[in-house]
């Protein structure tokens, strides 16, 4: 078994000689092959064809509206304040939603209409931008694709035959699994971001269960891509019952998730 010092020195030779950034969710170093600039490349690249095979987004401005103020309170707590996002809602009738380098998150219609308030919607905005500001999206893009096929991927499939389009390169970005710990962060510093933001942190924990009740009646297209609720659930009722337990006057936020939201989907 490899000596742990030797391991210690190969980390730091290789956070020196490719770089490292500190996780703002954990505060510690992490290596990372892919810098800031290409992380915004890659969402203006991919968000648009994103968007068309799931549909596009759903043909509502007050929706919309609704949808990225939620989103925006989410941006404004969180580490990096400082970058553009962009929250909306697509049309696709899946379960799901989900991140692109660059600031970019999408809800399916599927899954809004799984909801019943707005501090679930802020639940899942939350945990998605934790993906983007602990840059686990590009990470996972850069060990699971390559970052150099997708920068270069062409945009007809006629301009090549040997470099893949942006089309399916952006199914198998849909596709991408992440990591059980990216998850467990994701969740708790989900947690975080929507309290700061003046949200009931139980709606992260009702989302969670809500996932779990629906996939008991079929296979969601979430989790494909992220574990099991049931397995999420205990951990996150421990952090609010540790952190949050003496939150008053968070905002829920039904009925106005019911006025933007479910009442203009029915």
């Amino acid at each position: 078994m490899p000596d742990k010092k030797i391991i210690l020195m190969l980390s730091l030779v290789l956070c020196f000689c490719v770089g490292c950034s500190v996780n703002p969710i954990t505060g510690k170093p992490e290596l990372m092959l892919v810098s800031e600039s290409e992380d915004l490349e890659i969402g203006l690249k991919y968000s648009p064809e994103v968007e068309k095979q799931l549909g596009g987004k759903i043909n509502d401005a007050v929706l919309q509206a609704y949808i990225n103020n939620v989103g925006q309170k989410i941006a404004a707590v969180c580490h990096r304040p400082d970058w553009e996002f962009h929250y909306a809602a697509l049309e696709d009738e899946s379960v799901n939603a989900f991140a692109l380098p660059g600031g970019y998150v999408y809800i399916t219609k599927g899954l809004l209409m799984n909801l019943t308030n707005e501090a679930q919607l802020a639940a899942v905005f939350g945990h998605e931008t934790v993906h983007i500001v602990a840059r686990d999206t590009a990470n996972m893009m850069s060990n699971q694709i390559g970052m150099n096929i997708l920068l270069s991927a062409v945009t007809s499939e006629e301009t090549s035959e040997t470099v893949m389009t942006v089309a399916k390169l952006t199914e198998k970005i849909i596709a991408l699994r992440y990591s059980r710990k990216d998850e467990y962060e994701a969740d708790i510093g989900g947690l975080d971001y929507m309290v700061k933001a003046g949200y009931d942190p139980h709606g992260m924990l009702e989302t969670m269960e809500i996932l779990e009740q629906q996939q008991k009646v079929k296979p969601i297209e979430f989790l494909t891509t992220h574990p099991s609720p049931e397995n999420r659930i205990g951990y996150i009722r421990e952090e609010i019952q540790r952190k949050y337990s003496n939150i008053s006057n968070a905002k829920i936020g039904k009925e106005d998730f019911r006025k933007n939201v479910l009442n203009r989907l029915y």
